[in-house]
Order: C-alpha cells, then sequence, then structure tokens
C-alpha cells in the first residue's frame, strides 16, 4: 500500500527553513536531484504538504553531498561517510554549525578523509579507529623563526678578537 512518513517535530520557532529552490540554488543540484536524495533518505526534510523544508544542518549536508559528488564520489561512498559520523564519531557535518569546532573533509579522489581537530585526520572511507597525525611544516618554520641567532653573537665575538690582534 502506501508508505506512511515519520512525523517529524516542527522546527524550533525562529530558525530560518529554507525551500527546495533555495537549497538546489545554493546547493547548485536539480529539483529532481533533491527529490531523489529525499526518496532514498540521503537527506529526508520535513513536508509541508507537498513542499520540502530544510533546516540549515540540512542545508549544509546536502551541500557537502554535492560537492562530493561533483568531485566524482558514489553516492554510496557518501552514505558511508556520513553514517560514519553519526555512528562512531556522534557527529553531523552540521555540528560546524552548533559548536566550536572546525571540520575538513579532504580528499584525494579516491577517499575521503575528516580533519577534526587541528593535528588528527580519519580515514572515513576505511572506517579506521586509528587517526592520522599531522606535522605542519610552517608550524616547525615558525619554531626555528622564534629561537635566537647564534650567528648574530658569533660574529660580534669575531669582531671582538678581529679587533683585538690588530
Amino acid at each position: 500500500m502506501f508508505k506512511t512518513r515519520k512525523v517529524r517535530p516542527d522546527l524550533p520557532s525562529g530558525q530560518r527553513t529554507y525551500t527546495s529552490t533555495d537549497v538546489a540554488t545554493i546547493a547548485q543540484v536539480s529539483l529532481r536531484q533533491l527529490q531523489w536524495w529525499d526518496e532514498r533518505k540521503v537527506v529526508s526534510p520535513r513536508h509541508e504538504g507537498h513542499k520540502r523544508i530544510y533546516n540549515p544542518e540540512e542545508v549544509i549536508e546536502i551541500t557537502v553531498i554535492a560537492e562530493l559528488r561533483r568531485k566524482g564520489f558514489s553516492l554510496q561512498k557518501i552514505r558511508r561517510v556520513l553514517r560514519f559520523l553519526q555512528r562512531e564519531m556522534g557527529r553531523r557535518l552540521a555540528d560546524v554549525m552548533t559548536t566550536d569546532s572546525r571540520l575538513h573533509l579532504l580528499t584525494d579522489g579516491k577517499s575521503i578523509y575528516l580533519e577534526d581537530q587541528q593535528d588528527r585526520i580519519i580515514d572515513l572511507l576505511k572506517n579506521a579507529r586509528q587517526p592520522m597525525f599531522l606535522v605542519c611544516v610552517s608550524d616547525q618554520v615558525k619554531r626555528l623563526e622564534e629561537i635566537p641567532k647564534k650567528g648574530a653573537r658569533s660574529e660580534n665575538s669575531a669582531a671582538r678578537r678581529f679587533r683585538a690582534v690588530v
């Protein structure tokens, strides 16, 4: 027969919502693409009659999904990434909006990595529990520049010795 939709709670008053047309423009996808993602339960917005109403968190997820699709990732891989974030890390892409955290997705075209801390990256497609750690070369250069130059002292002492000899 007919499938019934889950009833979603109303949005908090004052929270901005977006129509399908707004989201399609922001994410640079077609209205049909949004409909298809809703039907496949990739991102399921609230429905008011025949209209789809998106909250800001859903818009963020859609824009990231659209960008990953443009980079050549299959929807299956993207779903794995979203599932891993939710199940293993207890996070969603939209967490960036609600906390001071910064999430960065990195890709080499074959895998998708999450930088969730300044010095930690996780391979999301391998569901890795062991993160990779970063060594920032520019930070090492800054540390080197902060060390007082010994050359300046040795030049002064060499100049003193030269003057003493002359």
